[in-house]
């Protein structure tokens, strides 16, 4: 996963592969990521967190 600062943002962003199976979901301050039957977790910095799947990339914006 790749992470980038800004100044009222964090954006986290990871390649996952073009899966029709994959879903996101933000919890507190872990992403949870599931691909079929496998599933991830990802810290994610405290804030208004929205995280999204597109042509099996995963972004998560978090403004702070």
């Amino acid at each position: 996963m790749t992470r980038y600062d800004y100044d009222d943002e964090t954006v986290l962003v990871a390649d996952i592969g073009l899966s029709t199976e994959a879903s996101i979901d933000v919890v507190d301050d872990t992403a949870i990521v599931v691909i079929g039957d496998e599933q991830y977790e990802f810290d994610v910095p405290a804030g208004d967190a929205q995280a999204f799947i597109k042509n099996g990339i995963v972004t998560i914006e978090v403004e702070r």
